[in-house]
């Protein structure tokens, strides 16, 4: 065969793919055009546009090889996911709190059961319903960090609930994703099989975290002046697809991967930069996914189960606003934002997709399921902009309706809930050794496995080969096993403890048990590269140089710890020192300072405290949580973990920073603190009624601070201290839990 052939052969070979790839995009850009007219989510277009032009339709275009949109919506997963993942960052899940982890997690819960008891009523097999449940249960992240930027509402309270739900059920799919392939391999609910795959996840999940901190972070450090737009995307793009690799390779799905690799490169000083140079890929081949969703679309399926599609739309709906209103309640919001951030997690999308096509993959669910889920999908991407808009009526129209001792039941739930709470002495301590035993055991089990797999073959038929393997590898676990067993942990709480008889032998009991465990993964991996007998004496000789050099591997372990934690936060700590703005000419910059819980200008006004009066600086911007309050005004208060943007000179920064230190109150000298709770107080107490706030001295009285009021049924955030006290009023006070305790009973 001539090369003129070959050529033309090849040609003809790629042109289906070549054609399909720019049938979806034209498609996707007709779609964004009419979309964007209509002020319609972009998503739905993109789902309508691909059911149109997918090949059940005669008079339009459609592709011409169904298994190249099959590749061009893998790829569409894989970049969607890592874009995903680069707003993720581990750090973000844990700070989302109690609130989103239980909102979600009741309304996954609710969803899943929901989901499969439906299935079985339609009388669809088991597997069908348990791929439905799972696919209820997941809101999309897509279309409502689109409908809150449309609607202008990602600054409110709720907001920041419902994106903290999205991290928690964005982490839960990708465990599903992996039980569910286990469940369809076995084709059978084994709960030993499942608790492997959990355990597998997490283990692997581990150390792709630390292995991804440790390292990656360093060479985009080091490459740095090196490093142009071109090559840093290309090398992003090439570490997310090197983890797809190694995901799939593994048995994980490649999403799972792409995941990861975003989540990492996310707590990188670069995460900003690369997530605007990845935006175009994510945004491309986004449509290119949705797009090819659309186009799998099966008209005559969806008119055959026209009856499930508008039930399942119905309970998606009605299902998730509910159990996630409720998740809401339970974890201590108010009514009004809990209703918020149900209506506004009632809907589909692609993680729901993702799942559907899994169970297509692996040839375990019907063909109909697909196409009903994408339907269910569109109809509730359409409703998701009405139901958060309809959501804050809807909550006052609750309010008036429920009966009021419901209502003022909730009301005084939530203010119990969200009180500031103590945590005890043993549970620090527990809780310190718990993680420290895990993530150390799983550190130096990853290097005996990586050890046993690919140093071990290469040694064991030479004469001192084992004896080799085996230094090489006791030497790299060496700094991690004295970790686990000589490390401390939580070093003032287990001093305070020990004082106390009942808790010396469990203390005792802990250190002992880190010792034996190190002493079995030092016997395991001798074991591996010796018989019993060599490994037992070889095991005594390495306890002894174990002992002997415990200086060295502490000073070793802490040089990797100190590596390590600098890499994980130089994210925090580039954001602090990053100051220069477009005022360089005026020698003024930006700076950002957290104020201090035990600071003294806590619960004033920025108008009592004269900032720019006394310093000549202004504050820009202060960040409570996940909302921001830009150019704040004078009766704004500042608050324990306010992160404030100030506005000045290098002088000027220099001074307020010395001002806040200042102002910070030193620690009493005393192991027994006041408790500091959130209290509603209904008065009744003759002595204050007709006084004001000032006048009755309550906030001496409860060492604490009157932060909200409700005079017959009117409500009154951060209330005047001119304020007249009136029977019934309702008063929320932050102070010490045993004064206000002692106000409640007098």
């Amino acid at each position: 065969m001539s090369a003129a052939e070959k050529v033309a052969e090849a040609s003809q070979h790629l042109e289906p793919l070549i054609s399909d790839l720019g049938l979806i995009l034209i498609t996707a850009g007709i779609a964004v055009l009419l979309f964007k007219k209509l002020k319609q989510p972009l998503v739905l277009g993109y789902l309508i546009a691909g059911f149109l032009a997918g090949n059940h339709f005669d008079f339009f275009p459609s592709v011409s090889d169904s298994k190249s949109v099959e590749v061009w919506a893998e790829i569409g997963v894989i970049f969607l996911l890592f874009s995903l993942g680069l707003e993720f960052s581990f750090k973000k899940l844990m700070k989302v709190g109690g609130t989103a982890s239980i909102t979600a997690i009741t309304q996954i819960i609710t969803m899943i059961f929901v989901g499969f008891l439906v299935g079985q009523w339609l009388d669809w097999s088991k597997m069908d319903s348990v791929f439905l449940g799972v696919i209820l249960s997941v809101s999309s992240t897509t279309i409502i960090l689109k409908t809150f930027d449309e609607l202008g509402v990602k600054t409110q309270r709720f907001a920041g609930i419902v994106i903290g739900s999205l991290i928690v059920q964005d982490i839960v799919a990708i465990l599903m994703m992996v039980l569910l392939s286990t469940i369809a391999v076995s084709q059978q609910f084994s709960g030993m099989e499942l608790m492997q795959s959990v355990f597998k996840l997490l283990f692997f999940l581990t150390i792709w975290f630390i292995g991804g901190i440790f390292f990656i972070p360093t060479l985009l450090k080091k490459a740095k002046h090196l490093l142009t737009d071109e090559m840093l995307l290309i090398i992003s793009l090439a570490l997310c697809l090197m983890m797809v690799s190694l995901a799939a390779n593994v048995g994980f799905s490649p999403a799972l991967g792409a995941f990861i690799m975003g989540s990492i490169i996310a707590e990188t000083t670069q995460a900003e930069h690369i997530e605007h140079l990845v935006k175009p890929v994510k945004d491309l081949f986004g449509a290119v996914f949705f797009v090819s969703v659309g186009m799998l679309i099966d008209p005559h399926t969806l008119f055959t189960h026209t009856f499930p599609v508008i039930l399942l739309t119905i309970i998606t709906i009605f299902g998730q606003s509910i159990s996630a209103t409720i998740g809401a309640l339970l974890s201590g919001q108010p009514l009004k934002q809990s209703v918020q951030t149900g209506m506004s997690l009632s809907q589909i999308g692609e993680f729901s997709f993702i799942i559907a096509s899994l169970g297509m993959t692996l040839n375990v669910t019907s063909n109909f399921l697909y196409p009903i889920v994408v339907a269910v999908s569109a109809v509730t991407t359409f409703t998701t902009p009405f139901m958060v808009k309809f959501s804050t009526p809807f909550s006052e129209y609750l309010a008036k309706k429920l009966p009021r001792k419901w209502v003022k039941r909730i009301e005084r739930y939530s203010a119990n809930a969200q009180a500031i709470k103590s945590v005890s002495n043993w549970q620090i301590v527990i809780n310190s050794y718990l993680t420290q035993v895990i993530l150390f055991s799983v550190i130096i089990l990853a290097v005996i496995l990586l050890s046993s797999k690919y140093i071990l073959p290469l040694v064991d038929h030479s004469k001192f080969g084992n004896a080799l393997g085996a230094l090489i590898t006791l030497f790299a676990v060496s700094p991690f096993l004295w970790a686990l067993s000589l490390r401390r942990f939580a070093a003032y709480e287990v001093t305070i403890l020990m004082e106390e008889r009942k808790y010396q032998g469990p203390i005792v009991m802990m250190f002992l048990f880190r010792i034996l465990l190190s002493i079995f993964f030092i016997g395991f991996l001798l074991n591996i590269f010796f018989s019993p007998i060599i490994a037992l004496i070889t095991l005594i000789a390495a306890l002894g140089v174990y002992f002997l050099f415990q200086r060295k591997l502490n000073a070793q372990y802490h040089k990797i710890e100190a590596h390590f934690l600098t890499n994980l936060h130089d994210r925090e700590f580039t954001k602090v020192r990053r100051t220069r703005s477009s005022l360089s000419p005026w020698d003024e910059h930006m700076a950002f300072f957290d104020i201090a819980a035990a600071s003294n200008i806590v619960g004033k006004t920025l108008e009592e405290l004269q900032i720019r009066e006394q310093l000549g600086i202004n504050v820009a911007s202060i960040k409570r949580g996940e909302f921001m309050i830009n150019i704040p005004k004078g009766n704004e208060r500042l608050f324990p973990g306010d992160e404030i943007c100030v506005i000045g000179t290098d002088i000027q920064v220099k001074e307020f920073k010395t001002y806040l230190d200042q102002h910070e109150i030193d620690a009493p000298d005393t192991t027994i603190e006041p408790e500091i709770v959130l209290r509603q107080i209904e008065l009744k107490n003759e002595s204050y009624i007709g006084k004001s706030i000032r006048a009755s001295k309550l906030r001496e009285k409860t060492n604490g601070l009157i932060v909200g009021i409700e005079k017959k049924g009117n409500r009154i955030l951060n209330p005047e201290s001119n304020i007249i006290l009136e029977k019934d009023d309702i008063l929320w006070i932050v102070g010490d839990k045993k004064l206000l305790a002692d106000l409640v009973h007098n």
